[in-house]
């Protein structure tokens, strides 16, 4: 006899959405507006099943594979960063950290420019996504916005661009290094 695999009939999800935050829909499209600002997402291209009645967001999908089971838990994800965004903001804190060569940053266009990288001449490049602020301090760099994947992105770039390769990591410590990641926006 063969063993069959049982499915879940319906699989879903509520978000709450708090009273200082106003959310539309059309469509799967996704407004979401705060005190911080406005932030808009597309979910048409997820085969999943949403809903917004009376501040509340339903997200499900009947008779789910795994895969449109884990695709419900990401779609609430999603939405629970932008209702935090417009409400709170996110902050990445980074860290300059040099023995030798002094590091110098500055924001140039969409680039964040790392000169002076262990005596290079040439300046790094790391790409700023989106429209995040960029706070630059004598030996941090902060990164805000309401906007997780912009602002997580970005530090990423930043941190990612001062990797240094063919050299013993626990020797060449220089670099830039994330070191603090919170909900809220200093101002």
């Amino acid at each position: 006899m063969e063993a069959f695999e049982m499915r879940a009939i319906e699989v879903s999800k509520t978000i709450r959405v708090p009273e200082e935050v106003e959310i539309k829909m059309e469509g799967k499209r996704i407004t979401v507006k705060g005190p911080k600002g406005t932030l808009t997402r597309d979910f048409s291209y997820v085969p999943i099943s949403m809903e917004v009645k009376d501040k509340e967001i339903y997200i499900w999908a009947r008779w789910p594979s795994k895969k449109e089971t884990a695709l419900v838990g990401t779609i609430y994800s999603h939405i629970q960063n932008m209702i935090t965004g417009v409400r709170k903001g996110f902050t990445y804190k980074l860290k300059i950290v040099f023995s030798h060569f002094p590091i110098s940053v500055k924001v140039k266009d969409n680039y964040v420019l790392i000169e002076n990288f262990t005596g290079e001449r040439n300046p790094r490049r790391a790409k700023i996504i989106g429209n995040p602020k960029i706070k630059i301090l004598s030996e941090d760099i902060i990164v805000q916005g309401i906007n997780l994947e912009e602002v997580s992105q970005t530090a990423a770039n930043i941190e990612q661009a001062t990797k240094v390769k063919k050299k013993d990591p626990r020797v060449f410590l220089d670099g830039i290094y994330v070191y603090e990641r919170t909900e809220g926006m200093e101002e």
